[in-house]
């Protein structure tokens, strides 16, 4: 545990802070999750043979908690939403559901003794920081052959964290990849399952040698049209229109995503559509941006594309990027009134 009188709040980056405790609840596959108590943040033990280290039956869910600018206030950022998310995984993954009473009060626990880390609201800051929440269901039964876990493990715990990428919010670079795949239909790219990101860590290693963020990936059946941003969301802004690939099986349905939809729709009377968008009809775009917890919002300044560089804004984050933002930002951070019941307040 680190005192957290001792973070430097303004030199924060997107890795793990140690904090005062977490959460830790079992139950057997046949059972009923119960309720449990914090303990301090520390190693957990399980068998090396244990389904989620031979089997990857496991799933992760992510969610933030914001300081206001009253300096008083803190607010987790729709955590129903990760409750409703994380059962969908579990069912996905043949484990049992949490129930969203069982989420609500560990995220709730969690945030409530750790909030003295929250990193503080920041005026005129482009990157606010926040607590960032990882709550976690494996199977943690031991077994030889292939098959669901007889035992299960439902964690959460937490960290100080500050922007996804070392950029903050200055536009990043993007490279389209042919080769590599994060998901296929009728696969689990549309639940946080752990085994969907471990294949896409050596085309992220490859693409940032080369000098860019992340990889921009296409869909495994015709290598054409955009799924995401490693793992964020893909938005694309031509006129008047928002883009995104449709949830088919293969996209995950993101929480910021999804608060971004409504915001383009309510406050800025954008059309949004949710189709299948080529490469080349991205390329044609005025603006583009990637959505995430992690990353909030994450400006894209150009796409790679066999030896090509297609450039939206190089330097400057475009307009109605930055208008979608500082809405969603406001409403985290208490600028803007929360209409929509989004935030769940912490005492």
């Amino acid at each position: 545990m680190i005192d957290p009188k001792n973070i430097r709040w303004d030199e924060l980056s997107f890795s793990l802070t140690p904090t005062r405790s977490m959460y830790v609840t079992t139950c057997k596959a046949d059972e009923e999750w119960k309720s449990s108590t914090l303990q301090p943040f520390g190693n957990l033990s399980i068998s090396p043979a244990a389904c989620v280290l031979n089997y990857g039956q496991g799933l992760f869910e992510g969610l933030k908690m914001y300081a206001h600018k009253d300096g008083k206030t803190l607010a987790l950022f729709r955590p129903e939403e990760n409750a409703a998310r994380l059962a969908e995984g579990c069912k996905r993954l043949c484990m049992p559901p949490v129930p969203k009473e069982l989420f609500m009060e560990a995220v709730v626990a969690v945030a409530k003794d750790n909030k003295d880390y929250t990193p503080p609201y920041r005026e005129g800051s482009p990157s606010q920081g926040a607590l960032y929440i990882r709550p976690n269901v494996w199977g943690t039964g031991a077994l030889l052959g292939v098959g669901p876990s007889q035992e299960y493990t439902f964690s959460v715990f937490c960290s100080p964290v500050g922007p996804y990428f070392k950029t903050g919010f200055k536009p990043i670079k993007l490279k389209i990849v042919k080769n590599y795949h994060r998901s296929a239909p009728g696969c689990t790219g549309g639940v946080k399952a752990i085994g969907n990101y471990a294949g896409g860590m050596l085309p992220a290693k490859k693409a940032k040698s080369e000098g860019y963020q992340e990889v921009l990936y296409l869909d495994a059946l015709e290598n054409k049209y955009i799924e995401e941003v490693g793992a964020a969301n893909f938005f694309c802004i031509q006129g008047n229109k928002l883009i995104t690939p449709s949830l088919e099986g293969s996209i995950l349905p993101g929480i910021t995503r999804k608060s971004i939809i409504q915001l383009a729709k309510d406050r800025l009377g954008m059309v949004v559509e949710e189709r299948r968008i080529s490469f080349e009809e991205v390329f044609a775009s005025q603006e583009a941006f990637a959505t995430g917890t992690a990353a909030v919002i994450s400006s894209i300044g150009s796409i790679h594309y066999e030896d090509k560089e297609y450039v939206f804004h190089k330097e400057e984050v475009g307009p109605i990027t930055q208008k979608l933002y500082n809405l969603l930002t406001g409403i985290q951070h208490g600028l803007e009134p929360d209409t929509y019941g989004w935030l769940y307040t912490i005492e």
